[in-house]
């Protein structure tokens, strides 16, 4: 494994941290770092509790690109902010130039870790995708989400620049399906069958991915962030197990005693398994195995 950054009493700055995974990101770090949360912050409730774990919050417009109150002395950047307004001109200009601008406010960092998403790969069946694979758009033609892959693969074109440009040492993390006892696509498909509806699958089946659990997302940061190079690092960000839809619902529905339905379709997203052989040689191999994590999920969400 590489050297690991210890980020006990740094200065970090977490992007998006009121999103779902930046927000029990920056909890954790806050208790032996010294952590400033970045976002919008228009749910006043969350910004409390950030501030209650010891967080300190500033506001960001990464569209505008107005990083003023954002200290520029940090340490270390984990950036996980995200814009998903399904408009292109304003998706390319938060999550491209934005993060463009942040990571020159932030150039005298020791490193930056960015979170892109395995949703820049280009679909092809049942690949296994390695980090050096074609990138493509794999939402749009859904409607879900439909600037999002273009968008991650705009901000990997702009961090691999500003590393270089800004000799700013960066990983640059493709992030799986992300999971936690409150959050994840999991609880999304949980709550479809629990409401009796059938989850979307796609029919070139089965729908795999490599699910990795939050305490494994927050474990793996010293190494990501340690792993940070001038290129940048790219590297899948992922579980060890590649586990479909299929299997992990019907899981879900054995702990919770409901049925699995499946409503098999070309309209949805196809599989994004990804391999991991150079994750677990930064961070190693994760602690939570998936049906570990997901009982943990279905316990909570009685």
């Amino acid at each position: 494994m590489s050297s690991a950054l210890n980020l006990s009493g740094a200065k970090v700055l977490v992007t998006g941290a009121t999103g779902q995974v930046g927000l029990p990101v920056a909890e954790r770090l806050a208790t032996d770092a010294d952590v400033w949360a970045a976002a919008r912050f228009s749910d006043s409730a969350t910004r409390e509790r950030l501030e209650h774990a010891g967080v300190r919050c500033v506001r960001v417009d990464f569209e505008a690109g107005d990083f003023s109150d954002v200290p520029g002395d940090v340490d270390v950047v984990i950036d996980l902010a995200v814009a998903k307004t399904s408009d292109f001109d304003r998706d390319l200009r938060a999550n491209g130039e934005g993060l463009g601008l942040l990571m020159r406010h932030c150039a005298g960092a020791r490193a930056f870790l960015h979170c892109s998403s395995t949703a820049v790969y280009q679909p092809d069946g049942h690949r296994c995708f390695v980090e050096t694979d074609p990138l493509g758009d794999n939402h749009r033609a859904f409607g879900f989400m439909p600037t999002y892959s273009i968008a991650k693969i705009s901000a990997e074109v702009v961090a691999r620049y500003a590393a270089r440009a800004y000799d700013l040492p960066t990983t640059i993390a493709r992030l799986s399906v992300p999971y936690g006892d409150s959050f994840g696509w999991p609880l999304f498909h949980l709550a479809l069958m629990r409401a009796g509806r059938p989850v979307p699958v796609h029919t070139n089946a089965p729908s795999v991915y490599n699910p990795i659990h939050i305490d494994d997302i927050i474990a793996s940061l010293g190494a990501l962030v340690g792993a940070a190079t001038v290129p940048a690092t790219i590297v899948n960000w992922a579980g060890n197990d590649q586990v479909s839809i299929e299997e992990w619902c019907r899981y879900l529905g054995e702990l919770s005693g409901i049925d699995a339905a499946f409503a098999p379709t070309d309209q949805t997203i196809e599989s994004v398994a990804c391999d991991v052989t150079k994750y677990q040689s930064i961070a190693g191999p994760c602690s939570v195995h998936w049906r570990d994590g997901f009982a943990r999920l279905a316990a909570a969400n009685r």
